[in-house]
């Protein structure tokens, strides 16, 4: 037996590769705990999940989206939020665990496909910048796309061998995966179609006529859109459709474009990186490392472009919306990091260095620090003056982390500040904005949350009613800088601890 080991080198293989496996597993669990771990635990982080994470908490009692609380994110991001709460507690680090796994699968997919092109320790590279890369863009902590990415790669891995005798199975498979991301957000539709109209491309390259593609392509719109079937028979049978419908389908089309759009030029200068990323891959892959699989690389490409349609679809941009974009960029541009030019590893480190650069871990860690110490202030302070059945916190500009801090009663399903405040949606709702207000406000919240300087444009009417609340029957309690806001909380005259 020992000699057989011995006469047969292949047998040795798998353990050499096991090794470069884990060591490769290992650096990616490195960086990504040195990318995403400052905010474990900061509550405050960022602000989008923190209404994912509160309607994920708020499921775990029982809540529906849609209609004990709103927003119009799909069913299955909130679903995530609730499962990571439902198994490891409503403390942020929940989601943040959740989203760190997720940022780790999406590494090792760019590392299993980089590997059809380049050698280990360069698709390592690819793995890592992904991981930074996601952290530079917004995706640090627990935004929608950390968790749609390794779905799209995951379609993509599993499109990109048409040759293979499975390739069909494979097709319906990577449907599937896209119509579990649509019901994380809704924009990655461009990349869905892209990967549906390859894999049809591929049946029609191996001999497929017009009547078989045509059942394909239906049966692939039927895979596309069964999660998101599922979910709104789950309304139906609830007697919940018509909110469903709402915040799903029509909201995001009623609510106003910012009046920048799309051209913000901050934007613009947050996308160079990204550019720059793929101009040298197009440019490598030209001049100095030809990929030794054109086709693959195309598919790469053709990728990036939907991807690009993804991040450009909503009307109004956001940088962390660039985060759809990094994956399909990294992979773009392999062949500038492949090492076995005669640059070797100096393209690579470059582009390492850069992105560790633009995350800036000191500032971000100082930062975060300071946040999650304020808003436990914040917290402490409010929780005195509000209770479970009555005098509810109202949120009306400020951390919507607060509802789930202060143990507060809830006093809209509109729990998100920026639903209420926020002028672009005032035709996006269920209610008119105003009356909404003044109906919190007859409420007699106990304690009232505004801040000094609007992230977004805010409707005057909105303003005027918190101010005449605030004036006449309410106290300042405690002010605190917040994200680089004076954020106060106003209680009510007549409560005394």
């Amino acid at each position: 037996m020992a000699t057989s080991i011995i006469e047969h080198p292949e047998i040795g293989r798998p353990a050499r590769v096991s090794r470069g496996a884990l060591a490769t597993l290992a650096v990616f669990v490195a960086i990504a705990l040195a990318t995403r771990a400052i905010w474990f635990g900061d509550p405050v982080a960022d602000f989008d999940e923190q209404i994912y994470s509160l309607i994920g908490w708020r499921m775990t009692y029982g809540d529906l989206p849609f209609v004990e609380v709103w927003d119009r994110k799909p069913f299955g991001l909130f679903a995530i939020f609730a499962l990571a709460h439902g198994l490891l507690g409503p403390e942020p680090i929940a989601y943040q665990v959740v989203a760190c796994l997720s940022a780790l699968a999406g590494a090792g997919l760019v590392y299993a496909l980089a590997r059809s092109l380049v050698d280990r320790v360069s698709a390592t590279i690819a793995g890592v910048l992904y991981l930074m890369l996601m952290a530079a863009y917004g995706s640090y902590s627990g935004q929608s796309e950390i968790f749609f990415a390794p779905l799209m790669l995951g379609m993509l891995w599993l499109v990109r061998d048409r040759e293979r005798a499975d390739a069909g199975r494979r097709a319906a498979l990577a449907m599937l995966l896209g119509g579990i991301a649509l019901q994380i957000k809704y924009t990655v539709l461009p990349q869905c179609l892209f990967f549906g109209g390859y894999a049809l491309y591929a049946e029609w390259r191996e001999g497929a006529g017009m009547a078989r593609l045509a059942k394909r392509a239906a049966d692939f719109a039927l895979l596309g859109v069964l999660p998101t079937a599922l979910v709104a028979l789950l309304y139906l049978g609830t007697g919940h459709f018509g909110a469903f419908w709402f915040a799903n389908f029509v909201s995001f089309f009623e609510r106003t474009p910012a009046p920048l759009g799309r051209m913000n030029p901050d934007l613009l200068i947050a996308v160079v990186p990204l550019v720059l990323l793929v101009v040298l891959g197009f440019y490598a892959a030209f001049r100095l490392s030809p990929p030794r699989n054109w086709r693959l690389y195309g598919l790469y490409c053709g990728w990036c472009v939907a991807a690009l349609a993804t991040v450009l679809l909503p009307a109004t941009l956001y940088v962390y919306y660039y985060g759809a974009l990094v994956p399909a960029a990294v992979l773009v541009a392999l062949p500038f990091i492949d090492r076995t030019t005669p640059a070797k590893l100096f393209p690579a480190a470059l582009l390492l260095l850069a992105a560790g650069y633009d995350l800036d871990y000191a500032n971000r860690y100082l930062h975060s620090y300071n946040e999650r110490r304020t808003e436990a202030r914040l917290s402490a302070a409010i929780a005195q003056y509000v209770g479970r059945t009555k005098d509810c916190l109202y949120v009306f500009d400020g951390p919507a982390a607060l509802y789930r801090t202060t143990g507060t009663c809830l006093p809209t399903r509109y729990l998100y500040p920026d639903h209420l405040n926020n002028a672009l949606e005032a035709r996006s709702l269920e209610v008119d904005q105003p009356t909404e207000i003044a109906r919190v406000l007859a409420t007699k919240p106990g304690v009232i949350v505004t801040a000094d300087r609007p992230m977004t444009v805010q409707r005057s009417v909105n303003l005027e009613l918190i101010r005449q609340a605030t004036t006449a029957d309410y106290r300042p309690l405690i002010t605190a800088s917040l994200h680089n806001r004076e954020v106060t909380a106003w209680v009510r005259r007549d409560l005394r601890r």
